[in-house]
């Protein structure tokens, strides 16, 4: 067999090793438009940022709360649980550790298809003694039981959700993604839910964050702390993209940025923003404004729950302003929803709105596509930049790069290494 033919076998194995998933997206458009349908979806994003910007409760405290405010979930993967297997659509979230699925018998959890424990031969409660317990912020075991009895009680947490609350037990099974099947796996089994259901996942979530629960933790040498993914456009709701799981299969074009460790939120991909241009010009942002601050929660994250991507206020108003300056409506702009920068598409030439790059250490210059950029009414001929500032009800420090923003481009979370990389790639 010719040499050549050799390698390209060997390159074939290579990428083959990889865990490759479809990401879908959970929610359904709730208007043909995409302008109205992003208006609708990014309702949601208060919560979720009041998550990513709330700081831990005190200076000792280094776990991140373990369930998001992510409401709805925009994107989810199949997974399988348990031995005989069972398939699960679980909530692709890059700003959680955990993971965890609504398990039977569930009276209050979402309509839909529940894990069934009891039917499978792999799975293990972990009891309060576990070294996972106090990670999930379980409750401690009985002050007159010895630790290690047979009869310690099953691992409990319960934790706030969005608009709802969970009450789950701790437990561990095989987890199948892809061909790769993960044993002795530790996930909350959630077994009641208090409050209204809507903005939970269905079925439940899959934690990709970078703290001690994560699946990049629990995975360890399997995928090296490497996973990438790719989010298919609103617009293309019928179509996937993909989460691929390990070094293998990465694409060499990424351009890669540092990550920044925040010891009160560790689980957060932070990243160090250095500017905004839009079009040539950059955006003058007052000094300071994307800095990094651990004590405060301040900087840039980078998170696959929000919708929209929102500046703080100072970036922002500067951001709009050279926008605005550059695309130069002739009737103004009118707000909607989330965006105050709405216009009549008739009245600006073709072509007439500028790109948007977002600039970051290692020489990154990450120039949103325009479809990211410019959301269109189907309806009418408005369109409005696709970005907006930090609602005033959150800590309103904490920029947040989110999904809308991140469609169409492969982000590659290097965690060993610490950074995170860009590469332009048609993910529907």
């Amino acid at each position: 067999m010719a040499a050549a033919t050799i390698l390209l076998l060997l390159l074939a194995a290579t990428v083959a090793s990889a865990a490759d998933l479809s990401v879908y997206h959970n929610v359904h458009p709730p208007s043909p438009s995409p302008l109205e349908s992003i208006i609708a979806l990014a309702r949601a994003d208060d919560a979720r940022l009041l998550f990513l910007s709330s700081k831990a409760a005190s200076p000792g405290v280094t776990s991140a709360p373990i369930a998001s405010g992510q409401t709805p979930p925009s994107y989810v993967v199949r997974a399988g649980l348990g031995t005989p297997v069972q398939q699960l659509l679980l909530a692709l979230d890059t700003s959680a550790d955990a993971t965890w699925a609504h398990c039977a018998p569930c009276d209050t959890c979402p309509a839909g298809s529940r894990f069934i424990p009891a039917s499978s031969s792999s799975y293990a409660s972990l009891p309060c003694a576990s070294e996972w317990c106090p990670l999930f912020e379980g409750q401690p075991c009985p002050t007159n039981q010895d630790a290690s009895s047979a009869a310690l009680p099953t691992c409990a947490f319960s934790k706030p959700f969005a608009d709802a609350s969970f009450q789950a037990s701790l437990g561990s099974d095989t987890l199948r993604l892809g061909r790769d099947a993960i044993a002795n796996y530790a996930f909350g089994c959630v077994g009641a839910v208090t409050g209204p259901t809507t903005n939970l996942p269905k079925q439940g979530l899959l934690g990709l964050g970078r703290g001690p629960m994560s699946l990049l933790s629990q995975t360890g040498s399997r995928y090296n702390g490497v996973f990438s993914y790719c989010l298919p456009s609103y617009r293309s709701y019928y179509f996937s993209g993909s989460l691929r799981l390990g070094a293998a299969g990465q694409p060499r074009n990424v351009r890669y940025t540092p990550l920044l460790s925040n010891p009160h939120r560790p689980s957060l991909y932070y990243v160090n923003v250095t500017g905004l241009s839009v079009g040539r010009a950059w955006v003058k942002a007052p000094a300071g404004s994307f800095a990094f601050d651990p004590s405060s929660g301040a900087g840039t994250v980078i998170d696959s729950g929000t919708v929209i991507t929102r500046w703080t206020a100072p970036v922002y108003a500067a951001l709009r302003e050279e926008f605005r300056r550059q695309v130069a409506a002739p009737s103004g702009y009118t707000s909607l929803g989330a965006f105050d920068t709405c216009f009549n598409t008739d009245e600006v030439a073709a072509g007439g709105a500028p790109a948007v790059t977002v600039h970051m250490d290692g020489g990154v210059d990450l120039t949103l596509p325009m479809e990211n950029t410019l959301i269109h009414s189907s309806a009418t001929p408005l369109a409005c930049l696709a970005m907006a500032e930090a609602p005033q009800n959150v800590n309103a420090v904490v920029n947040v790069l989110a999904n809308l923003q991140q469609q169409n481009i492969r982000v590659v979370v290097d965690a060993a290494a610490s950074r995170v990389g860009f590469a332009r790639e048609p993910c529907n």
